[in-house]
């Protein structure tokens, strides 16, 4: 199973409110189970998710022979109720990077890696 790493950044509205409920969402058990589970679905073996004053960066290592085309998992995703809801939530805390209006999770391309560098 060859896992790919796939990282995203996003911006939250820069309200403490907002971001104290965010966190609260994400904190162990916070999500529902149903959306944990479409993840896995996935092929999503590892997410973590970074905070840094109001960016966000997600971190995935998932595996590429069960990873969806994007058009299935929208599709998926919008099926499913309880994923539709979840993203609907996150959407009032969440909001576009500067340079992707009306996009969140914006995935980042990879420009370095140590073990690329010569030693």
């Amino acid at each position: 199973m060859p896992l790919i790493r796939r990282c995203f950044a996003v911006d939250l509205h820069d309200d403490p409110e907002r971001i104290a409920a965010y966190r609260k969402w994400h904190a162990p058990g916070g999500p529902p189970a149903a959306v944990n589970a479409a993840i896995r679905a996935d092929g999503v073996e590892s997410l973590q998710i970074w905070f840094a004053g109001d960016r966000l960066f997600m971190i995935m290592e998932q595996d590429s022979a069960r990873m969806p085309d994007p058009e299935t998992k929208r599709a998926r995703d919008a099926g499913n109720p309880d994923v539709a809801a979840w993203d609907a939530l996150m959407a009032q805390f969440q909001k576009p990077l500067p340079f992707a209006p009306g996009q969140t999770w914006v995935e980042m391309e990879p420009i370095y890696s140590l073990a690329d560098q010569p030693t």
